[in-house]
């Protein structure tokens, strides 16, 4: 199992659940976030003043899945994320040892 973590701009969320829907993916979980990495920023300009605007909105997504599904879920993320200009995002995939559904007691993959 794998545990996917992708970090996108606001405005794609809906696209990315939507290609998540049709990997397969049962279940996700979404986070306001801020941060940089190479877009560095950017400045604005409110009521005659500039302003230096450091840390960026975005959505951290994350979701579990099988081994057999990730590739899958990574293509979807990719597809419909990508924008094709600097701030796209990134996604990180990390082995899950264990999963357990509380209310059942499910274990592994059927915990999904």
């Amino acid at each position: 199992m794998k545990l996917i973590t992708a970090v996108i701009r606001p405005f794609k969320l809906d696209e990315v659940r939507e290609a998540l829907g049709e990997a397969g993916v049962t279940g996700l979980t979404v986070t306001e976030v801020k941060g940089f990495g190479r877009q560095k920023g950017h400045t604005e300009l409110y009521r005659g003043a500039e302003y230096v605007v450091d840390f960026l909105p975005k959505l951290k997504i994350e979701c579990a899945v099988t081994d057999e599904a990730y590739e899958a879920a990574l293509e979807a993320i990719t597809a419909a994320a990508a924008t094709g200009k600097v701030g796209d995002g990134k996604i990180f995939v990390v082995a899950l040892e264990q999963v357990l559904r509380i209310r059942t007691g499910e274990i592994g993959a059927d915990a999904l």
